[in-house]
């Protein structure tokens, strides 16, 4: 019998009934509440950084982002997905030792030889579900491909308790030693700001972004820290940027930017989420 990842978050983050859930992505996908910014004509797109928080407050922006991959990246074979891990359990650094994840949408296929290799290429990246079996961040995402790519796709899931520029460094290379550019998508999940007033979220992630498009990673770092920006998924961000780099992307560009409070109206504590394409053009 194959081994099955249970949905943590179905029912709280998003929707646990199938109809219900698809309902809602396809409000999502078709709502206007979160513009696209001006974005260049990319050439190619390798992948996005989306964020994670309950369909509600984050889903328009996440559904901008996938909507863009989707149309530069119309039929990948994978998607290297990699989350913070917020509760602080388990490894380090991991990918899961289960076949499946499921969602209400259906299962999703792990890459599980893809996973063996990554963990080849890496002295860091371990196997260990139960840094997957509570967290969010990976989970969330899985119902936005599902609805863009149906079920034509598997997944290599990295969950990140470390997070600092070392270890995303490191990944980075792991990843680019199994990565086909032709073939696979990265998504790297994180929201931005956390409950601060709107206009300081913003202006922190209007700088941070800023590193962000430029893969510059040591400024990134270093506008992170000094600004202390509580950016939950910053290391997954950082390998992203640093995958980027290494592919000699021409760098990444805002999709679309909103807070939660632009979307409940409550605009003293907001968290800040963002939507952002890496690619060439």
């Amino acid at each position: 019998m194959a081994s099955i990842r249970r949905p943590a978050v179905a029912g709280t983050f998003y929707p646990s009934s199938p109809g219900n859930l698809k309902n809602l992505l396809e409000q999502l996908f078709s709502s206007t509440k979160a513009k696209v910014l001006p974005l260049p004509k990319f050439s190619k797109i390798i992948g996005i950084v989306s964020p994670h928080a309950g369909y509600e407050y984050s889903g328009y922006v996440a559904a901008r982002g996938y909507s863009i991959l989707k149309s530069y990246a119309p039929n990948p074979s994978r998607a290297i997905i990699l989350g913070p891990n917020h509760r602080g359990i388990g490894s380090i650094i991991s990918s899961s030792t289960k076949e499946y994840w499921a969602t209400p949408l259906g299962n999703v296929k792990v890459d599980v030889e893809g996973v063996k290799l990554l963990l080849e290429s890496s002295k860091i990246i371990d196997l260990d579900e139960y840094s997957h079996a509570y967290e969010h961040s990976i989970e969330v995402q899985l119902p936005f491909l599902q609805h863009i790519y149906g079920s034509n796709f598997k997944i290599v899931p990295i969950c990140m308790m470390e997070q600092d520029k070392h270890f995303a460094l490191e990944v980075a290379d792991a990843i680019l030693k199994i990565l086909d550019p032709e073939k696979d998508i990265v998504v790297a999940s994180s929201d931005f700001t956390h409950y601060e007033p709107q206009y300081d979220a913003q202006k922190k992630d209007s700088m941070l972004i800023n590193f962000i498009e430029k893969l510059d990673v040591d400024g990134f770092y270093n506008c992170l820290y000094s600004m202390n920006i509580t950016a939950c998924g910053f290391g997954p961000i950082a390998v992203l940027m640093a995958v980027s780099k290494g592919l000699g992307l021409s760098g990444s560009k805002l999709v679309s930017y909103m807070t939660s409070g632009d979307v409940i109206g409550d605009y003293d504590q907001v968290v800040g989420y963002a939507s952002i394409a890496f690619g060439k053009w």
